[in-house]
């Protein structure tokens, strides 16, 4: 499924493609323990590290989306129909997306 990579450390944000459901998305952000916030109406979800800022932060990016609170590191974009249980291709577009994230 169609979904997006964050990057603070880069500044950067890629499509990725989602095969293997949660799995994918911890082996992305790099850690197993994983939360997620809705975006918008559209269903799609941030997935980001629950611990990003209650870990060394030496040397990591942090970032904002919209009004969410910042994240740090790697984050996920993708689509849900269920607070994040059953996973789906993002809705937003690649540019709008970026659009919406400041590089803190």
């Amino acid at each position: 499924m169609k979904a997006y990579l964050i990057d603070a450390n880069s500044k950067t944000v890629i499509p990725v493609e989602l095969t293997g459901g949660l799995p994918d998305i911890r082996r992305l952000v790099g850690y197993d323990s994983v939360d997620s916030e809705e975006i918008d109406a559209s269903g799609d979800r941030l997935f980001f590290d629950e611990g990003c800022f209650l870990r060394d932060q030496t040397g990591k990016g942090r970032f904002k989306l919209d009004s969410l609170v910042p994240v740090a590191d790697k984050a996920v974009v993708v689509g849900s129909s269920d607070d994040g249980t059953t996973l789906k291709d993002a809705a937003v577009e690649l540019t709008t997306l970026q659009g919406r994230i400041s590089w803190l």
